[in-house]
């Protein structure tokens, strides 16, 4: 199978999924669909590898998984920074491949790789610093303390982590993301099996306690990163690009292109991620119990925000491809199927949540550990609020994937430091500290937050793409609104 062939495919593709009426939509919803199956699929099977840690680490106890959960959330708040640095490649790689430059294409891997790390190496620097700091922001010295430990094994594994989410976004430029899926699932195994050995000391190796699981972590990063080098090296579509002189050469205009569209998509993850990590730390202030819950609801949050993630890289995908014919009401309409979609999927899983919240916390944290049922019993309350917040999660992250896929990635910033930090932050401080409700008012102040950044996210994409439509289109043009 050639690229050409590959490119073809797509051209016809493009023109059977052309058109009004029911039929678009069925058609197009298949051909959504199919891009993002094997996406979430893959951010299911990654997150599974934080879930392994979590529900081993609610074994050991309040402390650990209060601690750890504290740890994991740094690190997951600068890994989603690094990550969006290097999530434009998948958008810049679909349009030189629809161009048929494969120069570019090596030229943008190898961009890709130097921002991941340069990320890397700063974001590392920045996880054994900060351990210390986190004192002055109220959280117990004993949390703090045994948070350190964990951050100073678990820090170096940012850099293949990044150099990991790299090639993913290479290959899903390309709509090769099978891969991944293999990779994944197969790391999954690793990391249960290493962080049964390494905290219980088992299969000769030393009892390392709760400190294994970040071992275990950083172990299975790199050799995630490995196995994907290797897959690459024996796909024949892949391989010429790996191994050809431009993803070894520096190309300024590559690096400023990876740069200029990463670096506002980066610093929307950042805003996002950092909205979710200074509530944690609210929640922390209140204690070890309910920072405890926080982790526990974060990791089950997280495990269905990966369905709407996959949705959103697929439905910009599409978009640019779209955006780059002007085919703008076909852009317009592949931007309200994601969202749709992405309700659809988090409604199902709400009713899952109202219908057995019990068993599926205690999955996490066993209600029989002594001290537990409180946290357990806390967790729920958290669950049924997040069957409604995740709805607003899932929208909120299909409105920045559809937004870049019409070329705004400044949008979204703007958007997100309106609705995470002047409308929900305010909102869980003041439910959470002010009115005292403590942590379900800390919830619900979030869930404030993430409904506003959907619903303007939406009317921002909507507006944005009608005005391209009507230039493309010859008609006056109105002066752009601000988002």
């Amino acid at each position: 199978m050639s690229t050409d062939r590959t490119d073809t495919t797509d051209r016809t593709n493009r023109t059977e999924t052309t058109g009004t009426g029911v039929g678009w939509w069925v058609t197009n919803s298949r051909t959504l669909l199919k891009l993002a199956l094997p996406l979430i699929l893959t951010n299911l099977a990654h997150v599974a590898l934080t879930t392994v840690d979590i529900v081993m680490l609610g074994r050991l106890g309040a402390v650990e998984i209060a601690s750890a959960g504290l740890a994991i959330a740094l690190f997951n708040q600068l890994r989603t920074t690094g990550t969006g640095m290097v999530t434009g490649v998948s958008n810049l790689v679909a349009e030189a491949r629809v161009r048929g430059d494969r120069q570019r294409i090596g030229a943008l891997l190898f961009a890709g790789f130097f921002w991941a790390t340069v990320c890397g190496v700063v974001f590392c620097a920045l996880l054994l610093l900060i351990g210390p700091l986190l004192v002055l922001l109220g959280q117990d010295p004993t949390v703090v303390a045994k948070a350190g430990e964990f951050l100073v094994v678990m820090a170096p594994g940012m850099l293949p982590c990044l150099w990991f989410q790299n090639l993913r976004h290479f290959t899903t430029g390309l709509k090769r993301p099978g891969p991944l899926l293999a990779i994944t699932v197969a790391s999954v195994g690793v990391t249960i099996a290493l962080n049964y050995a390494l905290i219980h000391g088992k299969f000769g190796l030393p009892a390392f306690g709760f400190v294994g699981v970040a071992i275990a972590t950083v172990t299975v990063f790199l050799l995630s990163f490995l196995a994907f080098m290797v897959v690459i090296l024996r796909d024949n579509i892949l391989r010429p690009f790996l191994t050809s002189p431009d993803a070894r050469r520096w190309d300024g205009d590559a690096v400023r292109s990876v740069w200029r569209l990463g670096l506002p998509i980066s610093a929307t993850y950042a805003s996002e991620a950092g909205f979710f990590s200074v509530l944690t730390l609210i929640v922390g202030s209140l204690g070890v119990e309910a920072l405890a819950a926080q982790t526990v609801l974060n990791q089950i949050v997280y495990i269905v925000f990966m369905i709407s993630a996959g949705l959103s890289h697929a439905a910009s995908i599409h978009i640019s491809e779209a955006a780059g014919g002007n085919d703008w009401a076909t852009a317009r309409r592949t931007g309200l199927l994601g969202a749709a979609w992405g309700v659809i999927a988090t409604l199902v899983v709400a009713v899952v949540y109202v219908a057995v919240p019990n068993p599926i916390v205690s999955f996490f944290i066993p209600a029989e550990h002594a001290g537990n049922s409180d946290i357990v019993a806390l967790t729920v309350t958290g669950l049924l609020i997040a069957a409604l917040m995740q709805v607003f999660d899932a929208t909120q992250n299909i409105g920045n994937g559809i937004l870049r896929g019409i070329g705004d990635t400044a949008g979204p910033l703007r958007i997100s430091l309106v609705g995470y930090w002047l409308i929900g932050l305010p909102a869980g401080y003041l439910l959470g500290v002010t009115v005292g409700q403590g942590v379900k008012g800390v919830w619900i102040g979030q869930t404030i937050g993430l409904a506003a950044t959907a619903t303007i996210l939406l009317v921002a994409f909507l507006r944005r793409v009608d005005r391209l439509g009507r230039a493309t289109a010859g008609a006056p043009v109105p002066e752009p609104e601000s988002s």
